[in-house]
């Protein structure tokens, strides 16, 4: 950062700390409505969890195709009988290795982060995560912003 030789420096506010928020997410490319659940850690268990809740959202005589990268929690042993058994209504489909572009997930993501954490200071954590989730709450329901932005042309 820049500073002319006549002004103090500035005082920049931070936490310091590694603390973090992770959510799962998923769009409907169709309308743009999201779906996200918070995660304190990913792994098969949490996954399976949030692809429960997006099943309970499936239009019936439709099947969902959930595009998921290469994170090891999505390719676990332990999720294949539940993916059998529930094959009818999901499927997961594979992105190519070190593709993260092809995932319109990660453009929602970077969305976000542009909106809600940049630039910002947030002296508690809990203030962090509830200014996501409020952005989250904004695209529950079917919008335009997503729609765009995730929009397959």
């Amino acid at each position: 950062m820049w500073v002319p030789p006549e002004a103090t420096d500035p005082i920049l506010l931070h936490a310091p700390t590694r603390k973090s928020v992770g959510f799962f997410g998923a769009v409907c490319e169709r309308d743009g409505r999201m779906s996200t659940q918070p995660a304190q850690t990913f792994n098969a268990d949490t996954f399976e969890s949030f692809l429960k809740k997006l099943l309970r959202r499936h239009r019936p005589g439709y099947r969902m195709v959930v595009i998921v990268d290469n994170a090891r929690w999505h390719h676990a042993k332990k999720l294949n009988p539940w993916l059998n058994k529930h094959r009818d209504h999901l499927i997961l489909d594979y992105l190519p290795p070190y593709s993260p572009e092809l995932n319109h997930i990660e453009r929602v993501w970077k969305l976000t982060r542009r909106l809600c954490t940049h630039n910002r200071y947030f002296p508690q954590l809990e203030e962090l995560l509830q200014r996501v989730e409020n952005q989250f709450a904004l695209w529950k329901y079917p919008n335009s912003t997503l729609h765009k932005l995730c929009a397959i042309t």
